[in-house]
């Protein structure tokens, strides 16, 4: 039996080897927030939807967990890692959102470590604690670094979100954890989630036998995954991918082939994705969104270079229709990592703070990327 035959014949109960998503198949949501106003054009004039009116839900790029994070996190946290103070500047946007979807793309040792930086990278398991605070839901965990640790690695990392109450998919510990689709209660709407990585890096692979230790991206695969959350109840599927070069701004021709095979299949509502570590653009396929790279959500690169501080928060707004949920609005809120000290993460549509030609900078060349496919045209817009 094929890779999508199994993840179908999942759905309907039977034994799966296949790679899956993980976590609890309901969960609830937690209590609505009013979004912050729009003020700068570009600019949603929409107001807040009422809770009969569908959800939103907002999604962060790479969490790339450099040891210079862990050294902020060691201060700000007296001697222990707190990681929280970090992350605040997005916390009001993370939890005006009925559904908050973050990347976790590094592995998270336990708390003795030990902790490494690139290239294989090893993360300490307080950042699911501080994801969590912000108010992150959910993570992707599919990326080229999901076993770069192995095994114990793959264990480790699920463990810390677990313990952090943030459901995940992407990875999981069993063919049976695997085979269990990832379904989140929002708002009364159940969302699924799916998430998967173009592969490894180079030296790590798969266990034989154990595909369901990251979910390796073929669009056979996904749509599959997301026919078998259909099947399980979800009304709405959002697809984590990482893919792309890193480094380039511009979509590949891969990406853009993916996405339109992925969007234009009924089982899929939405990507988010992920890998180049700067920001790509957003584009509408049809009536649905791609967001091909939100850049760095949290990164601290040895060697910076302006656009790797760089990132955005993808917010949509679902609503459900006669012909079934669609997206009525589409926002970007462009988001910068100040490398201080301390280092900081900055939302740029509310924060007074940073200097005013960074942050001149860092809009200008935002918008012009996310902007670069229509989407603004297409109906997106940045508060």
């Amino acid at each position: 039996m094929t890779g999508p035959a199994r993840r179908v014949a999942a759905a309907l109960g039977a034994a799966v080897l296949a790679a899956g998503c993980t976590g609890d198949p309901t969960v609830e949501s937690r209590p609505v927030t009013t979004a912050p106003a729009t003020t700068t054009p570009p600019a949603s004039t929409a107001a807040a939807p009422a809770p009969s009116e569908g959800f939103t839900l907002i999604a962060g790029g790479d969490v790339l967990i450099h040891p210079a994070l862990t050294t902020q996190a060691e201060a700000d946290g007296g001697g222990t890692r707190d990681y929280a103070p970090l992350l605040a500047g997005i916390k009001p946007a993370i939890e005006s959102a009925d559904v908050a979807l973050c990347h976790l793309e590094t592995p998270l040792a336990d708390k003795a470590g030990p902790f490494r930086g690139y290239p294989r990278f090893s993360g300490p398991p307080e950042i699911a604690t501080a994801l969590a605070t912000t108010g992150f839901d959910t993570c992707s965990t599919a990326s080229n670094h999901t076993l770069d640790q192995g095994p114990t690695g793959v264990t480790n990392t699920l463990k810390a979100l677990d313990a952090a109450k943030i459901t995940h998919t992407g990875s999981a510990r069993s063919a049976a954890e695997a085979a269990k689709p990832l379904i989140r209660d929002v708002k009364g709407t159940k969302v699924g989630f799916v998430s998967y990585t173009f592969g490894l890096n180079t030296g790590t692979s798969r266990p034989p036998g154990a595909p369901w230790t990251a979910n390796l991206l073929a669009t056979t695969e996904v749509i599959a995954e997301a026919k078998a959350a259909r099947a399980a109840g979800a009304e709405v599927v959002v697809a984590s991918i990482h893919w792309g070069i890193e480094g380039k701004h511009e979509a590949t021709t891969d990406q853009q082939r993916t996405a339109k095979a992925l969007l234009t299949n009924p089982a899929i509502d939405l990507i988010i994705g992920h890998h180049a570590h700067v920001v790509q653009p957003i584009e509408k396929i049809g009536e649905k969104w791609v967001t091909y790279g939100l850049g760095n959500m949290i990164a601290r690169h040895e060697e910076p270079k302006g656009d790797t501080e760089e990132g955005v928060l993808a917010r949509f707004h679902f609503t459900k229709s006669p012909t079934g949920w669609t997206t009525d609005r589409a926002e970007y809120l462009p988001i910068l990592t100040d490398l201080g000290p301390p280092l900081r993460l900055r939302d740029l549509t509310t924060d007074t703070t940073v200097n005013q030609a960074r942050k001149t900078q860092a809009l200008t060349r935002t918008d012009q990327t996310i902007q670069s496919r229509g989407a603004t045209s297409a109906g997106l817009t940045r508060p």
